[in-house]
């Protein structure tokens, strides 16, 4: 007899998961997710990425403001799980909820535990220029990420990775990884590890002041911080009086190894087909692909081809 797994998850990186969890032989019998959520000019109510699969799917989905109350609890206690498979849910779940399947809660966490624990594992984890990142299946506990950790799987964080990039290779491993956990859960063959709670590190909620851009900092910082903030909420920068959205760059020693630059962070070094080479507090950045306010965003060489008399080598970018 198949497990019955409750699935809990909101986003697009569950979505992700849910969908390779649907394939198995594992019965899939409710999804809960986040409340529909206002979104977009029109401010219309949108469902998530989550409940859009489920209901495609014909599995009974469940949206609750909060899982505290006793008639919350019992609703999910009907559906009889064997295990709850939780995915960035974004709801907190009490102790009483841990406690109803019979295999508990677990959590599919984008982070090399307990390198990261928290809301944004991912971003976090480019903006540190850290070598790699992982998977960790976990089993949950009162804690945020504190639990005994079930499957691992490690990837490299590859320098040209932006948050995207790094969100769908970990989503599909996640899926991946979850699965062997059930059959190693079933198996009864699972090594649970107490994670060391010396190295952890909060991974706090993105937000869009963060993706200003501070010329001060080096080439290398600034890079991270553009690839980190792609495709949300995006770095930007000011040139004179437009506001500039950074979607990719590149780091650079400096234009050529023989010649000292001695020019203040966010001067415009060069300007050409190859890019926008800008000074910073260590090295310079080559911007490749930018938005103008009211365009879309272009390579480098696409927005002097027309708007050449924007950048001259000489001015200044600003936060």
């Amino acid at each position: 007899m198949s497990l019955r797994i409750v699935f809990a998850g909101t986003p697009q990186f569950a979505e992700q998961v849910l969908q390779q969890l649907v394939n198995t032989e594992y019965t899939v019998v409710g999804v809960y997710t986040q409340p529909d959520r206002k979104k977009g000019r029109g401010q219309k109510l949108m469902p998530s990425p989550v409940k859009t699969l489920a209901i495609t799917l014909n599995i009974p989905v469940y949206q609750p403001a909060r899982l505290k109350e006793a008639t919350e609890q019992e609703m999910l206690k009907s559906l009889d799980p064997d295990l709850m498979v939780v995915v960035a849910y974004g709801l907190i779940l009490p102790a009483a909820v841990l406690a109803i399947p019979k295999y508990g809660c677990i959590n599919i966490h984008a982070s090399n535990l307990p390198r990261w624990r928290g809301a944004a594992p991912i971003q976090r984890a480019i903006l540190a220029n850290d070598p790699e990142t992982g998977i960790c299946i976990m089993q949950m506990d009162a804690g945020l990420d504190t639990g005994d950790v079930l499957n691992k799987v490690i990837t490299p964080i590859d320098p040209k990775d932006t948050s995207e990039t790094l969100h769908h290779r970990l989503a599909n491993l996640g899926a991946k990884a979850l699965i062997e956990t059930l059959r190693q859960l079933e198996a009864h063959t699972l090594h649970p590890q107490k994670q060391d709670d010396t190295q952890a590190n909060y991974a706090t909620k993105i937000n869009k002041e963060e993706a200003v851009l501070d010329w001060s900092q080096s080439a290398k910082t600034l890079d991270c911080k553009i690839r980190a903030f792609n495709p949300w909420p995006i770095a930007s920068t000011q040139l004179d009086d437009l506001n500039l959205r950074v979607f990719s760059a590149e780091p650079l020693e400096c234009i050529e190894p023989s010649k000292t630059i001695t020019a203040i962070p966010g001067t415009i070094l060069e300007a050409n087909h190859h890019g926008i080479v800008v000074m910073t507090g260590q090295g310079t950045l080559r911007l490749l692909e930018l938005q103008l306010p009211g365009g879309k965003c272009l390579s480098v060489r696409d927005i002097l081809h027309s708007k050449a008399h924007l950048f001259h080598i000489g001015q200044t970018f600003h936060s």
